[in-house]
């Protein structure tokens, strides 16, 4: 135990008697200046023992409330499933247990389905939450549209067409399509092999309309307790009828609406709860206002016909590998900032390489300058594609694409 300094000594003022006049003054001055130092040490120590006091004081506060919290039961989270004479009927979350459980009439006046409740270990209601929105949901909200725009996407010129046609005019023309007296398509479905520009297109959607964007995987949908991953896809689209216009994205749908089997594994069971929660969503869409959705796929046999049939996906649009007019396209559009050299054909190029996608295209012309720089030439010479190629090609596992921002 620490112990406290110890005080200054009282000052003593000792005048001789034989002193003259001039020296007792000089004492008593010394005598007072000195006085003044140690009173000065004095208000120091006082306020610092102040300070420790209230120090102290908030430690101590500190302590009771959280004495009060260990003693203090902890709440759960429930849902309200049904409110009737006999009682209220919750649900609590993450085991999914039904109670029924008795709540003091001024709080069961307040009470119906679907409020969020905090309950004790005894089930009974403490207090109604506010209505909330799932964090991970407002998390998938693009705050900054992509640096991508239709210029950026090569070789697919139909697709482009049609997306904009179902997702971008519906949203900046609606009136376009009440002269008409059509409604416009409810959703897109882009389906074909991986890095051929599914994802690419999205994001130059996000980029060249206003419409809030908010892009998921289909496999964050997927989550471990019964109900949750329900609750998200509800959450999704409650957050995007509040920020209307708006476009969801589901890439990896395949991940959540593949087909429906007998299987009776708890897992596969609150996939397809998860499902039937989209469709439920994707078939409200007439009454959501100015929200379209677009998905993507490279498994398109797996997804499940329910999710394809008109009124949930109205344009089924296929994005395919690139012909030679469109390999010649994607090089020009990931050449154009680096230093070509005049001998490199594009044309020529393009038809070698018969078979690629966008993405190991994009991979292609990274690892070209790649060997420029390992030459230490700041151009970028026929040879350099053909060494890339050559590279690329050797891989047994394929071309990838771990060298390009783009994203097909």
């Amino acid at each position: 135990m620490s112990r406290s300094p110890s005080l200054p000594d009282r000052p003593r003022l000792d005048l001789d008697p034989e002193m003259s006049d001039v020296e007792r003054l000089d004492a008593m001055r010394k005598h007072y200046a000195r006085i003044q130092q140690v009173n000065e040490e004095l208000d120091g120590r006082l306020q610092d023992a102040h300070d420790r006091r209230r120090d102290l004081r908030e430690e101590v506060d500190h302590l009771k409330r959280r004495n009060e919290i260990l003693k203090t039961s902890s709440l759960y989270l429930a849902t309200v499933e049904e409110v009737s004479d006999d009682g209220v009927i919750i649900k609590q979350h993450g085991n999914n247990q039904e109670v029924l459980t008795e709540v003091a009439p001024n709080v069961q006046r307040s009470l119906s389905e679907g409020d969020r409740v905090a309950i004790n270990e005894s089930f009974a209601v403490q207090r109604v939450l506010d209505d909330e929105t799932d964090a991970r949901a407002q998390a998938m909200e693009v705050q900054e549209s992509p640096d991508v725009t239709y210029d950026d996407v090569g070789g697919l010129d139909e697709q482009v067409r049609e997306v904009r046609e179902a997702v971008e005019d519906p949203l900046t023309n609606p009136e376009l399509f009440e002269a008409v007296g059509v409604d416009p398509p409810s959703g897109v479905l882009l389906h074909g092999p991986p890095g051929t520009g599914k994802t690419l297109l999205a994001k130059a959607v996000a980029n060249e309309t206003d419409a809030t964007f908010i892009k998921m995987a289909g496999s964050e949908l997927v989550q471990k307790f019964i109900g949750e991953g329900s609750r998200l896809v509800r959450d999704l689209f409650d957050l995007a009828a509040e920020r209307e216009p708006a476009v969801i994205f589901v890439d990896e749908i395949d991940a959540v609406a593949a087909k429906r089997t007998d299987s009776k594994t708890s897992g596969d069971a609150e996939v397809q709860r998860t499902m039937m929660q989209l469709l439920s969503e994707m078939d409200g869409f007439d009454d959501r206002g100015e929200i379209r959705i677009v998905a993507a796929t490279n498994r398109f046999d797996m997804l499940d016909p329910a999710i394809l049939r008109p009124g949930r996906f109205d344009r089924l649009i296929e994005v395919p590998e690139p012909a030679a007019e469109g390999r010649e396209r994607i090089l020009e559009i990931h050449t154009r900032r680096m230093n070509v050299d005049d001998d490199v054909d594009f044309a020529g190029l393009a038809v070698d390489l018969d078979g690629y996608s966008g993405a190991e295209i994009a991979s292609l012309t990274t690892e070209a300058g790649m060997f420029a720089i390992r030459d230490e030439r700041t151009e970028v010479r026929r040879g350099d594609f053909e060494a890339a190629r050559e590279k690329i090609e050797a891989d047994d596992e394929g071309p990838v694409g771990e060298f390009t921002d783009y994203q097909y």
